[in-house]
């Protein structure tokens, strides 16, 4: 994708909103609506369709957790959505990226960070902070938070398969999974897509949950020896 991602920022604070809208704008990434609440939001997704939203989580009236997970229903073709949060393990963050959030960053995040955040979420990646989503995911997951578990059949995955997803979820990179396995990076990458596609998830945020959430990795556990 050539073309600069298009824009929507939700943040119930409109300096925060203006502070984003600044920096984006500066890297050449256009806003297409703001907007202050999770209902506001949903419209905003509505009228202009667009690649990416910045979605606060915690909002008067509709929070960011409902909005998105209305959005993610209600779109045939959703758009990407990043969680803004000013805390790192909370439980609403969680439960967003069980609903279909592709990552979550720091409201505190760098221009250089958000900008690039916003660009690796477009191209259909997640955006995940290792050591702080497994710190988040070991901390809430199965734990009864607000969020429909994402139990999936493990049975439909190969032994290979199983191995890969078991040390993604642990934060390994495509890279440090490729030397794990003795593969090639794009290998990898063919591994993970199949495991998305057979456990019917977005991306690798929602991979992870679920392999804490089925048991296949348990908080404070080792990995297997990859052979």
């Amino acid at each position: 994708m050539t073309d600069a991602p298009r824009v929507v920022i939700v943040d119930d604070q409109a300096l925060v909103r203006t502070g984003f809208r600044m920096i984006l704008a500066a890297d050449g990434i256009e806003v297409v609506a703001e907007a202050a609440d999770g209902d506001e939001a949903v419209s905003a997704v509505r009228r202009t369709r667009p690649d990416v939203v910045l979605m606060d989580i915690r909002m008067p009236g509709t929070d960011g957790l409902e909005a998105t997970r209305r959005i993610l229903a209600e779109e045939a073709a959703p758009p990407r959505i990043v969680v803004l949060t000013t805390y790192d393990l909370d439980r609403y963050v969680y439960a967003a990226l069980a609903a279909g959030a592709s990552g979550f960053l720091l409201k505190d995040v760098t221009p250089e960070h958000l900008t690039a955040a916003v660009r690796l979420v477009r191209s259909g990646d997640a955006l995940l902070a290792p050591a702080i989503t497994r710190r988040l995911v070991e901390r809430f997951a199965g734990a009864g938070e607000r969020t429909a578990p994402l139990h999936r059949d493990l049975a439909t995955l190969t032994p290979r398969e199983l191995e890969v997803l078991e040390a993604l979820a642990r934060g390994h990179t495509n890279a440090e999974l490729a030397a794990r396995f003795r593969l090639s990076e794009a290998t990898v990458k063919t591994h993970v897509a199949r495991i998305l596609s057979k456990l019917r998830l977005r991306d690798r945020a929602q991979a992870v949950i679920a392999a804490y959430e089925t048991g296949l990795v348990t908080p404070g556990s080792e990995g297997r020896t990859a052979g």
